[in-house]
């Protein structure tokens, strides 16, 4: 019996826990909820994640994991091979900022809640919301793009040269900034490292247009 994957192909924090379940070698199917048509808000996937969000990660026992991040610390406990997390305390703390920098600082104002709450109580027009989610990547990406570009543990991922959880946060932002037009000139580190990760079998796999309810 596979786990199962509660996601919707273009959620950037369902690409980040598939490119964790693929590095991790782990077997799941997946249960595609539509965003943009409500299904995270029916009942049925209301009994399993009472916050209506995507990803949600189904045990084989039945317990099911919300939110990203926490789900990939678990399969870091429960899988500790191979490891998204480098082994001293240090390191450990420079690829959560890392990631959190994403997940805390560019996700919460960025995501689709946000972007049709600014669009149906604000009016706010595409261009406009386009400006705004360019404005919050560029608040973030700047400083990370100067972090990883001076600190000499970065190798060819975020710390080193085994991907991890850091780049898995990258990974899946970078697409969703795509959608949006997100000049990469500015981030030529957080750009290669994407590439690194791009060229990998499973960050391929867990991209939106390579999941069974791409459009």
């Amino acid at each position: 019996m596979n786990l199962v994957l509660h996601s919707y192909f273009r959620s950037s924090t369902s690409t980040r826990l598939r490119a964790a379940l693929n590095l991790k070698g782990l077997a799941y199917d997946t249960v595609a909820w539509h965003l943009r048509k409500g299904e995270q808000r029916s009942a049925a996937y209301l009994a399993k994640n009472p916050q209506g969000l995507v990803p949600a990660l189904e045990l084989w026992d039945g317990t099911v994991l919300t939110q990203s991040l926490a789900i990939i610390e678990y399969l870091e406990e429960a899988h500790p091979e191979p490891p998204l997390l480098p082994v001293g305390p240090v390191d450990r703390a420079r690829v959560r900022a890392i990631a959190y920098a994403v997940a805390c600082e560019i996700h919460p104002v960025n995501n689709l809640r946000i972007l049709d709450y600014l669009r149906s109580e604000f009016g706010a027009d595409d261009a406009a919301v386009t400006a705004w989610f360019r404005h919050w990547v560029a608040a973030t990406f700047a400083p990370l793009e100067a972090m990883l570009a001076s600190d000499p543990g970065t190798g060819r991922f975020c710390r080193g040269d085994r991907p991890g959880l850091a780049d898995i946060c990258l990974y899946a932002q970078v697409l969703n900034n795509r959608r949006f037009g997100i000049d990469m000139e500015p981030y030529p580190t957080i750009r290669r490292i994407f590439d690194a990760c791009a060229a990998l079998p499973a960050f391929i796999a867990a991209a939106p247009e390579n999941q069974p309810d791409a459009e």
